[in-house]
């Protein structure tokens, strides 16, 4: 395949990245369709008017700004306000599960433009799990003149500074696999890879929905997305995150990990059973041990098996958290926001949260 590559506006994108222009396109971003004045803009960044000036001109001439209209001032002319043009650059991410892959294409803002899902095996060997995610990538790609590049997310342990992947629980044979660059290759776009829970964890940074909380995704696997000062907490080697892998029953089931007694193994193992009041329950007893550890203030669930039961799995965890806050207020728990496609969306987020300053969440 020829790949996707774009000599456009979207293209010149990266190009953007400056701490200054951010700022401004965060405002952009964040005043919606009503938009905001330059003098707005000088007040909220602290950057002269001058230098608001240069940098709404050029993000005009570059088709991300465009004028919304005047407002009334309270002396003299009325005011330009400007938006973000939200078609001007799109993303895409790609939410690689052990059984299905599942991209969305989302512009500026962050809004789902086009969605494929198709089942995918994991274990079906990388030629094959690379061209697969290529094929969905470019077939999405094919709707915009504008993409930025490609997000994936997948479950770790990985590197996320290089996009290489480790020993991923169940499928050994991906240890060391290279798939940045191999997705790079292919598609001729830059490519990020994260852990889908980190992932997703971004997304919900950038949408505003806690500086300090964790997020815990129970799908085809288990695993925790943690934002600690309103940052994604990835540890020093990327691997912080693999909530899955708590040992909690030191007799337990044997894990896919080679542990046994992994909080993992026992809420999988609970599910498989249909027994999901006692899923929840070790599901809740694992949130318990993260919000003592880290004096976290919110507990978000999602995944694939949280969304065929929420109301039973959030009574379930805030059952165990009341219990263990020992007569203090409990940490609240909800279902995140984004539902099935949270993780994709939020692997796209990581392609476009830098050009708004926010690469961290």
């Amino acid at each position: 395949m020829g790949g996707v590559n774009r000599t456009n506006v979207g293209a010149n994108l990266p190009a953007l990245r400056s701490h200054n222009t951010a700022l401004v396109l965060d405002l952009l971003r964040t005043a919606g369709g009503d938009g905001i004045s330059r003098l707005e803009l000088a007040e909220r960044t602290g950057l002269t008017p001058q230098a608001v000036s240069k940098i709404t001109g050029r993000l005009r001439e570059e088709g991300l700004a465009a004028e919304a209209g005047r407002r009334a001032s309270t002396g003299g002319k009325p005011r330009t306000v400007l938006r973000l043009v939200p078609e001007a650059g799109h993303a895409i991410g790609v939410h690689l599960d052990r059984d299905e892959l599942r991209a969305v294409l989302v512009d500026l803002d962050g809004a789902v433009v086009g969605e494929r899902c198709l089942p995918m095996d994991l274990g079906a060997g990388a030629e094959a799990v690379v061209a697969g995610v290529a094929r969905a990538a470019e077939g999405l790609a094919g709707s915009v003149v504008s993409v930025l590049g490609v997000g994936v997310a997948l479950p770790g342990p990985l590197d996320h500074v290089r996009g290489v992947l480790h020993r991923v629980t169940g499928f050994p044979e991906w240890d060391g696999f290279p798939l940045r660059d191999a997705l790079a290759a292919r598609l001729g776009l830059p490519v990020v890879v994260d852990k889908d829970t980190n992932a997703a964890a971004l997304g919900l940074a950038v949408a505003a929905e806690g500086t300090s909380f964790a997020y815990l995704h129970l799908g085809t696997g288990l695993g925790a997305g943690l934002v600690i000062g309103g940052v994604v907490h990835r540890g020093a080697r990327t691997g912080a995150g693999e909530f899955g892998h708590q040992v909690v029953q030191l007799d337990g089931p044997v894990c896919g990990c080679g542990n046994r007694g992994c909080i993992e193994a026992l809420c999988l193992g609970a599910v498989r059973r249909g027994d999901m009041a006692e899923a929840a329950r070790v599901l809740g007893v694992g949130a318990a041990n993260l919000v003592g550890l880290l004096d976290i203030d919110l507990v978000l669930l999602g995944g694939r098996t949280v969304a065929s039961a929420p109301e039973e799995f959030v009574g379930g965890v805030r059952a165990v958290l009341r219990e263990r806050a020992r007569g203090e207020e409990a940490v609240p728990v909800r279902i995140a926001p984004g539902g099935v496609r949270g993780v994709a969306e939020g692997a796209a987020q990581s392609l476009l949260a830098p050009l708004f300053g926010r690469a961290d969440g």
